[in-house]
């Protein structure tokens, strides 16, 4: 059953769309992560489904009820917003009571609630304490005892451990996860951290320019992203061009010419034919060891500690950074190692993971250049370090096909249609957030 549905949002800001045309359906007991960059929508539609702002059209439904223009204070809703604001005044009790005594419920069952909603952030017997005595992190966990206080239908989320330092976050994520899944209540998480939503969601929304352009499990999104946008913001991933040169509908597979080889992606929700040009999004684990493959050159290397950093010079200017065990023994070839394929122009610049075979010069007068007399190649030694003109050998097994960003934003102005997605071949099938069939 769905506990929050919105069709056809819209909400513009004079001449900017902020919010376009949103489809969108949480489900009962899910916590449901809306993501995107700064500035893509996200904050206002959460805004528009909290009935704290007005949308322009469109409807919003709790629970099959149509709420759209139904006050904040009347919907079976609770909002935290990124700064919080406890009441300095208030012990850390009366701050989660606050609501149940404005109620005007009992004070034996409101103590009981607040009793409970304590204990289920894990703050039982912080009641009597002054908020200012708390840390960051136990602050934020009494503004979510007092919005699950209440028990909503659903929470909204905007963004509540943006504030936090990186390990108070992480720490807070699997706290969330857990009071969650305890409280059963359903949460609309709102952030535009990828690790955040991916470590906590049963479901993903991705925004690109007020649109939904993807939404699933965190799993699919990362493994089949419909999207570049999607494949880039959504996790680590390098994305080369090239042309179809053969397909295999029964393996749904393609096989592309690229500028560094031959690669055979899954066609993933594109179905491209012979001679057509696609973008392939590469995934770490699309990059594995080997003899032979594609052969690349050391150009800088730079020791960090537990790791190893060292970027490769493919063919065409495609550059691969590469991060190796700082510790690892010669000649292992199990070693686990990070990149990035980086392109001159146009491919992005995010670190991934691979594998690689890696060898030096038997000796060096310079950085990659053997002594006199010198020509043949040794298995590098890692733990003295990767050396500019190192050899490396790649090869690539995997990848999907995406669909180029595909969100055409027109202008606001008369009446054209606004911010459609392209429905073209070859573009995202994805309409507010049906999942594309990826079975085959």
């Amino acid at each position: 059953m769905a506990a929050l549905k919105a069709i056809g949002l819209i909400k513009s800001f004079e001449s900017t769309r902020a919010v376009d045309k949103i489809d969108l359906t949480v489900e009962s007991g899910e916590f449901f992560a809306l993501i995107g960059p700064s500035g893509c929508g996200k904050t206002t539609t959460l805004r528009l489904l909290a009935g704290l702002t007005a949308p322009d059209a469109g409807t919003v439904h709790l629970d099959d009820t149509v709420i759209t223009n139904q006050p904040a204070r009347t919907r079976d809703t609770n909002m935290v917003f990124q700064d919080l604001v406890l009441f300095p005044h208030f012990t850390v009790a009366e701050n989660v009571g606050y609501a149940l005594a404005r109620k005007g419920i009992d004070n034996p069952e409101r103590q009981s609630r607040v009793t409970k909603a304590l204990e289920l952030v894990n703050l039982g017997g912080f009641g009597d304490r002054d908020p200012a005595s708390l840390s960051g992190g136990q602050q934020q966990r009494v503004a979510l005892a007092r919005a699950l206080v209440n028990d909503p239908a659903i929470l909204l989320l905007d963004e509540p451990l943006a504030s936090l330092d990186k390990s108070l976050r992480e720490s807070l994520q699997s706290e969330f996860r857990q009071i969650q899944r305890e409280s059963e209540t359903t949460f609309l998480y709102v952030t535009h951290n990828q690790t955040s939503a991916i470590s906590m969601a049963d479901r993903i929304a991705v925004m690109q320019d007020g649109a939904i352009v993807d939404v699933g499990s965190p799993r699919r999104l990362y493994t089949r992203p419909a999207t570049r946008f999607v494949a880039t913001f959504l996790g680590d991933a390098t994305i080369l061009r090239g042309t179809v040169i053969q397909c295999d509908m029964a393996e749904s597979t393609v096989t592309v010419d690229t500028p560094i080889g031959m690669i055979t992606p899954a066609m993933n929700t594109v179905n491209p034919d012979v001679g057509e040009t696609v973008t392939i999004a590469l995934r770490p684990d699309a990059f594995t060891i080997a003899d032979e493959g594609i052969n690349g050159t050391v150009i800088t290397s730079a020791y960090k500690g537990f790791y190893e950093e060292a970027t490769i010079e493919l063919a065409d200017s495609i550059e691969v950074t590469i991060r190796t065990d700082a510790h690892i023994e010669p000649h292992d070839t199990q070693m686990n190692t990070i990149d990035s394929i980086k392109s001159n122009a146009q491919i992005p610049k995010p670190p991934s993971e691979i594998k690689a075979t890696v060898t030096s010069s038997a000796s060096r007068t310079t950085a990659g250049e053997p002594s006199a007399g010198t020509d043949e190649e040794t298995p590098l030694n890692l733990n003295a370090g990767l050396q500019v003109g190192d050899s490396v050998t790649l090869q690539i097994d995997g990848g999907v096909l995406v669909v180029e960003n595909n969100y055409n934003r027109e202008s606001t102005d008369g009446d054209g249609d606004n911010g459609v997605l392209d429905r073209n071949k070859n573009t995202n099938p994805i309409a507010g957030n049906q999942e594309p069939d990826l079975n085959s």
